[in-house]
């Protein structure tokens, strides 16, 4: 079942009375482009046109200070990357050649690969792109735009040097992640264990609300060598970018919904302003309270899965409204939240005895931004810190425009005919797959994250390096144990006790073999989502392997999943949740490091090659993200904002080239 607001537009036919066939205009293309790996979707903004006057407004405002925040992300994501960008962007709008060239092809795929990365990095595998392209060619149109010869010099090595910047973010184990990372977090030179120990320093382990130490700066060393902080703030590190940022939302204020979210937005002008975290936290509690606004946003340095040490956040934002009607189901989730976290496979010890403001939504996006542009989650949990979770609670928005545009854009590749097993299967997937994994991730965001507790004087840092890891399984593990419950057709849910099977195959079916076509062969599982479906599928299989609940099976040289026992795994997955979940609890780093490094890295070269060969009959991009619409005042005479226009023609090089112009402090005048 599909929420009737994202189905695709078709205008009304001609007049009944006219002798022509009926007409209809087209229905919306999803597709805009595609090259190596990546395929770029669009995805529309229903209901935007409901909105109040004032509600068009401030979505308007919150999607400038939005993109405001790009180049932040670039800097954050690799020193060069701002150095680079403008040559290549250059270079690409003046290029006087032959664009059937070998060499503009290439460039033409690099270029798009950069902004798709926002940097010289893949977005999932966090290697530095190869050029296809020559030397002697970008040589030669770096002379042609005027770039001087040191800079060309320093250029050529940051392109085609395969050592330099090689990784931004290093996961291997047994080597010193921080030196052996390209990220720009930490300046060079400076170590991991330098870094543990300067924050360290400063962690009081009886402190009940601890702020998160080092999400909102860079660390540096002075010319005696002694370690501080460079904060991200408006008169410090990305002050002048902040500033535009705070401009835009002082504007989304006057057109604030209510108080509550007047005030929060103030918050976060004054942490943008001080940089104090002890007032990002303010902020967090007052969003995380805020439930009563249609409209919504996140906007600032939250995630830190670009982080080598997992401490760091990367910036982003995304603008929505709520989905009044889809939000039915996670509304019912919520309200539920005490009994979930009372009948989970968990040692009590680490259940929470009062679930506290558990608020859960179904959205429309309106803009991504930063580190959710243009590969973007599908759901989102904030706040991050435990305790704030633990004390205020936490708000959890599910995307369906987005699941709505990858689902939309999917239909007809043939995925399911390779892959698998059997027509009762895939029956099941085309009828249940939709409302399961949309189910999934309500229940991953909304209570999965939000669940269970941390013993008394373990850091929320205890994990290291495979925290985003465990994590993203807990989360994963909660939403599956439960999406086989009972309890989700009594709560009308669900209306099939089979439907759940759909996410359960593609989860194991994905973990196990599928999601490998991302993987160079030869190379290891090295981002957190992916190593935590790993973890998942790996572990239930070694430990299924008595009653042969996963089955390998082997058809003329090509391998099938089959599942022989759903409820066994779904116990499978209880078990492997109640591990998580005391790990985490107990900050049990060794324990964790073991099941990650046993389960969720290494990959079996046979399996991935048949894998890739068989995705390659397809011509199925492993990665989708997305342009985003165009969003345009209205202006009468009197220079008043009478409406808001959205546009959804733009093309990929169009949008990524206007942004650099239209949103770089370099630009301004």
């Amino acid at each position: 079942m599909k929420i009737k607001n994202f189905a695709l537009i078709a205008l009304a036919a001609l007049s009944a009375a006219c002798s022509k066939p009926k007409e209809e205009t087209p229905k919306f293309d999803y597709n805009v482009d595609k090259f190596a790996d990546i395929e770029i979707l669009r995805y529309q903004v229903p209901g935007f046109e409901d909105l109040s006057l004032q509600q068009k407004k401030l979505v308007y405002y919150l999607t400038e200070a939005a993109l405001w925040g790009r180049d932040i992300l670039w800097d954050q994501n690799c020193a060069v990357n701002l150095q680079l960008r403008p040559v290549l962007e250059e270079i690409y709008t003046t290029y006087p050649g032959d664009k059937d060239s070998a060499d503009w092809r290439a460039f033409d795929q690099y270029t798009k690969q950069v902004w798709f990365g926002n940097g010289i990095h893949h977005h999932y595998s966090m290697d530095k792109f190869v050029p296809g392209f020559s030397q002697e060619f970008f040589t030669d149109q770096m002379q042609r735009i005027g770039v001087e010869p040191d800079a060309q010099a320093e250029l050529t090595q940051i392109v085609f040097n395969p050592n330099l910047y090689a990784k931004r973010v290093n996961q291997a184990d047994g080597v010193d992640l921080v030196t052996t990372s390209a990220c720009n977090y930490y300046a060079p030179g400076i170590t991991e264990a330098e870094v543990e120990k300067f924050y360290n320093a400063m962690r009081d382990p009886k402190d009940a609300t601890p702020i998160s130490y080092g999400l909102n700066s860079r660390l540096a060393k002075d010319n005696k060598g002694k370690l501080y902080e460079q904060v991200y703030k408006i008169d410090g590190l990305y002050g002048p970018q902040i500033q535009k940022i705070v401009e835009n939302l002082t504007e989304a204020e006057k057109y604030a919904e209510n108080e509550a979210q007047r005030q929060t937005i103030q918050l976060l002008i004054d942490y943008y302003t001080s940089g104090d975290l002890r007032t990002f936290d303010e902020y967090s509690i007052a969003w995380a309270d805020d439930t009563a606004s249609q409209v919504d946003f996140i906007n600032g340095f939250i995630e830190n899965y670009g982080d080598p040490l997992g401490r760091k956040g990367a910036w982003e934002s995304i603008v929505n409204f709520k989905n009044e009607e889809a939000s039915h189901r996670t509304e019912v989730l919520s309200q539920n939240a005490q009994w979930f976290e009372d009948n989970g496979p968990i040692d009590a010890r680490f259940k929470k005895p009062n679930v506290k403001g558990v608020s859960a939504k179904v959205i429309t996006a309106a803009i991504l931004a930063g580190d959710s542009y243009p590969s973007t989650p599908i759901g989102i949990n904030l706040p991050n810190a435990d305790w704030i979770r633990a004390a205020h609670g936490s708000k959890s928005v599910t995307l369906e425009n987005i699941t709505e545009a990858y689902d939309q854009a999917s239909h007809g590749n043939g995925f399911n005919e390779e892959f698998v097993i059997d027509e009762p299967t895939r029956q099941l997937m085309d009828d249940y797959l939709f409302i399961t994994d949309n189910l999934h991730t309500d229940l991953h965001e909304c209570l999965g994250h939000g669940s269970g507790q941390l013993l008394p004087g373990i850091s929320t840092d205890a994990l290291k390096a495979h925290g985003s890891t465990l994590e993203e399984a807990r989360a994963d593990l909660f939403a599956l144990y439960y999406l086989a419950d009972p309890k989700l057709l009594e709560l009308g849910l669900l209306d099939n006790p089979d439907a759940y099977k759909a996410e359960y195959y593609k989860y194991i079916l994905n973990g196990m073999m599928t999601q490998l076509m991302r993987i160079e062969p030869g190379k290891d599982i090295e981002e957190a989502h992916m190593r935590n479906r790993k973890l998942i599928a790996e572990w239930c299989y070694e430990q299924g392997k008595p009653n042969n609940v996963i089955e390998l099976i082997d058809r003329d040289g090509k391998t099938y999943i089959q599942i022989n026992d759903y409820q066994q795994l779904r116990q499978l997955f209880g078990q492997l949740l109640g591990e998580i979940q005391r790990i985490k609890s107990e900050g049990d780093y060794e324990a964790g490091r073991n099941l990650v490094e046993t389960y969720a890295v290494k990959v079996d070269p046979a399996l991935h090659q048949q894998v890739l060969d068989r995705y390659a009959k397809l011509s199925i991009a492993p990665y989708k993200g997305f342009v985003n619409p165009i969003y345009t005042p209205v202006i009468d005479s009197n220079g008043e904002i009478t409406d808001i226009a959205v546009d959804y023609t733009e093309d990929y090089p169009t949008q990524m080239l206007r942004y650099s112009h239209d949103y770089s402090i370099s630009n301004e005048k």
